[in-house]
């Protein structure tokens, strides 16, 4: 399963090489019910974020989620022995708690079930797993955090009559994975074998090809070659475009009266 959120990445992306900060225009900004930041249309991206987990990878997270649990606490217990601070690495890992890695399980189960479309509310989490819904929350903001999930926003259109806004938050997507972090503090019979220097050198090569690649297109460009999907791949290229076209009206100026 890959490890990136494909709107929120791509967006980034975006914003990194081509988007100014606005200047305030002193207008009021528009009311209308609470979106949740980073938030992506439902039906635009799953293709692209959805991905079948290969077999026995959902059992290999499971079992890393449960050393990596057991890790932290060993990991508390010693620094308190030792009276010293914990890494952002192992302060994460000490963070698991035993719902967490219930949650994680219950996900990898739909996954399992379901091809890697993973999309529970947080009421069907919270009644599969016998966890409050503040319990469930806050496993997914660890189980995140750690590295074991990447979960993506979402809103949809809704029907309705009168002034204001068409869209409404819906449930979130999911997709797990085992973070490099916690590989360190797997057995070693659990750890993937090293890649060969040669495949490790030829990786780096194409990841600063690539990168030097996309150092060359305009932001219109950039859309189109950082999401694979369609539909928000137009979606990115066309405020790309909108981007480019802003930016050379910022470098050549308004064309004068006389030269008109």
């Amino acid at each position: 399963m890959a490890t990136m959120t494909v709107g929120a990445a791509s967006l980034q992306a975006i914003g990194g090489f081509c988007l100014r900060r606005p200047r305030r225009s002193g207008m009021s900004a528009a009311t209308g019910p609470a979106m949740l930041r980073d938030s992506v249309e439902a039906g635009t991206f799953e293709a692209a974020f959805f991905a079948a987990p290969a077999k026995g990878e959902t059992d290999r997270i499971l079992r890393a989620a449960r050393k990596a649990f057991d890790a932290g606490r060993r990991l508390r217990r010693d620094a308190r022995a030792d009276g010293r601070q914990l890494t952002r690495t192992e302060a994460a890992l000490a963070s698991l708690t035993h719902g967490a890695v219930r949650v994680l399980e219950e996900l990898l189960t739909l996954a399992r079930l379901n091809q890697g479309r993973v999309y529970p509310t947080y009421d069907y989490l919270a009644e599969a797993t016998s966890l409050g819904r503040v319990t469930v929350a806050r496993a997914l903001h660890i189980l995140e955090r750690v590295g074991f999930i990447v979960r993506q926003r979402r809103f949809k259109r809704v029907a309705g009559s009168g002034p204001g806004p068409r869209y409404a938050q819906t449930s979130n997507v999911y997709r797990a994975l085992l973070p490099k972090a916690v590989l360190a503090y797997l057995p070693r019979w659990m750890r993937p074998a090293p890649l060969p220097v040669d495949d490790v050198q030829r990786r780096t090569e194409d990841r600063a090809d690539h990168a030097a690649m996309l150092s060359q297109l305009d932001c219109r460009e950039l859309g189109f070659a950082s999401v694979l999907d369609g539909a928000l791949a137009k979606v990115l290229a066309k405020l790309g475009g909108a981007i480019d076209a802003r930016e050379r009206e910022f470098q050549h100026g308004p064309q004068s009266f006389l030269e008109s």
